[in-house]
This record gives structure tokens, C-alpha cells and sequence, in this order.
């Protein structure tokens, strides 16, 4: 998930809340987006590693190893502070009264 797919994502919210939508928006579920998020971090970590690779054999400039894996960190702490969010959500949720 980049940051234009969030925007577009909290203004669909927005707008139906606006109106008063009550149908659910015509983008992905939340699972489709965790898949989507997961499989950029993954794309992310193997585009590092190819880098890293890559410079090893001293085929990459040492710049492009840097930003490769400042992304790919990035989009691992992005997987994980969502993780925490989810985990926080559903025990909230097992604390509340049947």
C-alpha cells in the first residue's frame, strides 16, 4: 500500500459518510488489501536483496543499496505497525460484554 492508495481510500470513506452511503465502497476488502500490502513488502524486501546482492559482486552503486533497503525497512515497520493495530482492534473486541 502506497500513500496515494490510502488517500484514495479515506476519501471513499469520507464521501460515503458524506452522503450517506450505507453500501460498502466498490474497492478491495480488507483482506484483498492486507494480500496487496503483504506482497509489496515482499516485492520491496526482494528488490533489497537483489541490491545487496549486486553490490557484493560490485555491480551496484552503494546509493541504490541504501534506498533499496531504506524501502524495504520502511515497508516492513508499515507491516508491522498494522499488525500491532489489528491485534490491539480484536482484543478490544474480546474485552467487550456479550
Amino acid at each position: 500500500m502506497n500513500p496515494l492508495m490510502a488517500a484514495r481510500a479515506y476519501a471513499a470513506v469520507q464521501g460515503g459518510a458524506a452522503t450517506g452511503e450505507t453500501t460498502p465502497a466498490a474497492g478491495p476488502g480488507f483482506g484483498e488489501m492486507l494480500k496487496n500490502v503483504m506482497g509489496d513488502m515482499t516485492q520491496t524486501s526482494k528488490a533489497a536483496e537483489t541490491q545487496m546482492t549486486s553490490a557484493v559482486q560490485g555491480q551496484a552503486n552503494m546509493i541504490d543499496v541504501v534506498t533499496a533497503v531504506s524501502s524495504a525497512e520502511a515497508s516492513l515497520e508499515t507491516v508491522m505497525a498494522v499488525r500491532d493495530q489489528v491485534i490491539a482492534a480484536y482484543q478490544e473486541i474480546m474485552r467487550m460484554p456479550i
